[in-house]
């Protein structure tokens, strides 16, 4: 029988998910205002439907204010729940800046590390809390912690964004995978559908 663990004192948004012994876990982006404050877009809702097809529990975590964000908010948040060495998280554009930075200060260990669209650069455009999230040094225990790395990035990403790849891939390793017309993997995609995706979580 599977055994049932119920998350407890998680914000509203992240209430009512149940950890079995695969979970997925996928960190946002930055919204681009505060009309997009629950962040459920773009490929999010289509990846976690098939993986709970599948009974695979999937969490699309929402951080505070992803319009606003605030590394130590984003943090506290997160260590809410529970970081096993069989956990998948996938992490999305400053979501995956969030997730190494935090690995490297844990030290924790996971199964496998999904980087989409993976964003390093900080800018005078940005705010604060938003270059905090990437003006920070990657650590090597994160490579030796991670069981395994991919990296999607898009033929027509940004420079900064192709940049953003180099650096995460120096440090970390792992697989790149680039596909064609996905841009920054949000607005930019053709589709919400992403079976690329599906298909490394599933390996």
């Amino acid at each position: 029988m599977t055994q049932i663990i119920f998350l407890k004192k998680l914000s509203p948004e992240n209430q009512g998910f149940i950890l079995n012994k695969m979970k997925v876990i996928i960190i946002h982006g930055i919204a681009d205002n505060e009309k997009d404050k629950d962040y459920n877009q773009y490929w999010l809702p289509w990846i976690k439907e098939k993986l709970e097809e599948k009974r695979i529990e999937c969490i699309n975590f929402l951080m505070p204010e992803p319009w606003n964000p605030k590394y130590k908010d984003w943090k506290k948040e997160f260590e809410k729940v529970l970081i096993d060495e069989g956990i998948i998280l996938i992490g999305h554009s400053a979501g995956c800046a969030f997730l190494v930075r935090w690995f490297g200060e844990t030290k924790k260990k996971i199964r496998k590390l999904i980087l989409v669209a993976p964003w390093k650069i900080s800018s005078e455009e940005f705010s604060e809390g938003e270059n905090e999230m990437y003006d920070y040094e990657i650590e090597n225990c994160v490579r030796e912690n991670v069981g395994e790395t991919i990296i999607f990035t898009s033929n027509d990403e940004d420079e900064d964004g192709k940049e953003s790849v180099n650096i995460f891939h120096n440090a970390l390793g792992g697989k790149i995978i680039e596909l064609k017309n996905y841009g920054h993997f949000d607005s930019e995609m053709v589709t919400e559908k992403f079976p690329e995706l599906l298909e490394k979580v599933l390996e």
